[in-house]
């Protein structure tokens, strides 16, 4: 065999396995793509829920929906990641885009495959959804950043991670506290501490004398009344407050009785005028005089009284 016809054929193997290996790639590609489309749609579909419940729900919306929410988010993104990261994923960037046909007319196909965002690809969308670099503006931000961390030494910058760290645990423990006393508070009952029947009656009593009894106590009442010792208590003191003068005295012993004789001989049945005088004075108790006058104020007491005195009160 001649050497043309050997390298003949192996040109012909090599371009063949060249080619089976671009369709493998192909292939690998599209699967690859397939996947991260249904990903991304996947993506969408729970950011498009997500919003959607913000702006239309919110007045409903509770904060643990909106932890599932971001937990799916979440757990959609690393599995893209996985995606993009697998060993049977091509090199997307080793991929290049180049756009064959720019009209600024309007392309229906296009704007059914971009749901409506895009309805044209003219020249001045192609930049901006075929750009694998950041906008010159964001790319003087980064760059500006990037200095700026630099100048920063290694001391300051332990210093300032330190100080941060310090401020976020302080804010962490505040945040505890504040969990935990605010369960506590919760399982704690709310026991009302005070009865507002009593509190009413209490005020009606203090203020307006309502509710209380016309009580006399012992030795209260008038004269000539069995069993009541007012009169016979002022009797006794003024027989020995007689005795003591005549002890005293003798000389006037006489003088004495005979006024007192006179005076019982004149008027029968009837005690001297300074002891009568003292039984009259002990018949009209204080407490009795106080207790007709709280019945009567209490008596002209309204509603609309006890209502103000107790707000007062408070």
């Amino acid at each position: 065999m001649q050497p043309s016809s050997v390298c003949v054929i192996l040109i012909v193997i090599w371009v063949t396995n060249l080619f089976l290996l671009v369709q493998r790639e192909e292939k690998q590609l599209e699967a690859s793509l397939d996947a991260l489309l249904s990903q991304v749609a996947d993506l969408k579909n729970s950011l498009g829920s997500f919003i959607y419940k913000l702006e239309n729900e919110y007045d409903r919306l509770t904060w643990p929906s909106v932890l599932d929410s971001f937990a799916l988010l979440s757990g959609q993104l690393n599995t893209l990641n996985k995606v993009l990261k697998h060993e049977k994923t091509p090199l997307f960037r080793n991929q290049v885009i180049i756009p064959l046909v720019l009209s600024p007319d309007r392309d229906e196909d296009l704007m059914r495959q971009t749901e409506g965002r895009v309805p044209v690809f003219s020249h001045e969308v192609v930049p901006d959804h075929l750009r694998t670099k950041p906008d010159p503006e964001v790319e003087e931000q980064e760059k500006q950043l990037t200095t700026d961390a630099a100048r920063i030494g290694a001391d300051a910058a332990q210093k300032q991670i330190q100080s941060l760290n310090k401020m976020c645990s302080n804010l962490l423990e505040k945040i505890s506290k504040e969990e935990r006393e605010s369960e506590s508070g919760g399982l704690r009952p709310n026991k009302q501490t005070f009865n507002p029947a009593d509190t009413n009656a209490l005020v009606a009593a203090v203020a307006f004398g309502k509710g209380l009894s016309n009580w006399r106590p012992s030795g209260s009442s008038g004269p000539g009344q069995p069993g009541q010792p007012g009169a016979a208590t002022i009797l006794a003191g003024a027989s020995g407050l007689q005795q003591v003068q005549m002890a005293g005295a003798p000389s006037q012993q006489q003088p004495m009785l005979s006024g007192v004789q006179m005076a019982q001989a004149g008027q029968p049945g009837k005690m001297p005028s300074g002891i009568k005088t003292n039984i009259k004075s002990a018949s009209m108790h204080p407490y009795q005089r106080f207790m007709s006058r709280m019945e009567k104020e209490a008596a002209a007491v309204t509603p609309r009284d006890l209502t103000a005195a107790q707000s007062s009160s408070c």
